[in-house]
């Protein structure tokens, strides 16, 4: 392959000159430019990118680690991806499917300078492995964390989840259940606290018992409406911890004649497309 030592021999130029040409940066006399670009053209000269990264120590790649490829991760990666590409970067998305061991194998690409940083959706492992990996660069989350080492970028759950709350309690509903994310983090202790400050100030019943914790999927929706045609006291009203689960339970629940909001009012959270798809009402 040509290198710029050889477009240098045969322009009968400096290796500078040619760096100049080549990445557009520095004056060069026109003349001199031609010479150097037919030299480029003839040999079909293509800058090795790999070396150009080893030489300024970044990749100009940001990695983004999710779970699953969701509806609303597809409204978040384009737009996230579209400012990226406004600085310069590419944006590679490193799905974990919930596995620990996945998980940590996307922040192994940072420490092997494969990607220059990494913004989390929600993760796998406690923050304290996470952090580990801040040393080799730069961590954003958007989960809710207070840490030295991770960026956090997140919305006030617990005013998002006490919308949904007073929603339904305004429609007249007493027997509430909510379900969650995450039992460990920060948001969900925030959407957790909002149903224990809601209860008191409505004098309703909290009951734990009927809760769940770490639900994501809508296959787990879908269990969860079986759960609810099971029980002999069933609650009225169900809140969500994304749009994904809720419509789980809506499908399920189509499926075995409950109908909804009439049998169990049902409200998601986060407002995506698919929440449009299905009637669904949700927390923006």
């Amino acid at each position: 392959m040509s290198n710029i030592n050889e477009i240098a021999k045969l322009a009968g130029v400096s290796r500078a000159t040619v760096s100049r040409v080549i990445n557009s940066k520095g004056y060069v006399k026109e003349e001199t430019r031609q010479k150097v670009q037919k030299v480029v053209d003839d040999l079909d000269y293509t800058p090795n990118q790999n070396a150009i990264y080893l030489k300024n120590g970044e990749t100009k790649t940001i990695g983004l680690v999710s779970p699953d490829f969701s509806d609303i991760l597809s409204h978040f990666l384009s737009s996230f991806a579209t400012i990226a590409k406004k600085y310069g970067y590419q944006v590679t998305l490193l799905l974990t499917d919930y596995h620990q061991e996945s998980e940590i194998e996307a922040f192994q690409k940072l420490k092997q300078k494969q990607i220059d940083g990494i913004f989390q959706i929600v993760r796998s492992n406690e923050w304290e492995v996470i952090e580990k990996y801040s040393k080799y660069g730069p961590i954003v989350t958007w989960q809710r964390v207070t840490s030295p080492k991770i960026e956090s970028v997140f919305m006030d759950h617990y005013e998002g989840f006490k919308l949904g709350l007073d929603h339904l309690y305004e429609k007249g509903h007493r027997e509430i259940v909510p379900f969650f994310g995450i039992e460990k983090s920060l948001n969900t202790v925030a959407r957790y606290k909002a149903w224990q400050d809601f209860c008191q100030e409505k004098g309703v019943a909290l009951q734990a018992e009927k809760s769940r914790y770490n639900l994501h999927t809508s296959t787990e929706g879908r269990e969860l409406a079986r759960w609810w045609e099971a029980e002999k006291e069933k609650p009225t009203a169900l809140l969500f911890p994304t749009d994904n689960v809720a419509v789980g339970f809506l499908a399920e629940a189509r499926e075995r004649g409950i109908s909804v909001p009439k049998d169990v009012a049902v409200v998601g959270f986060d407002n995506s497309s698919i929440a449009e798809l299905f009637n669904l009402t949700t927390i923006d």
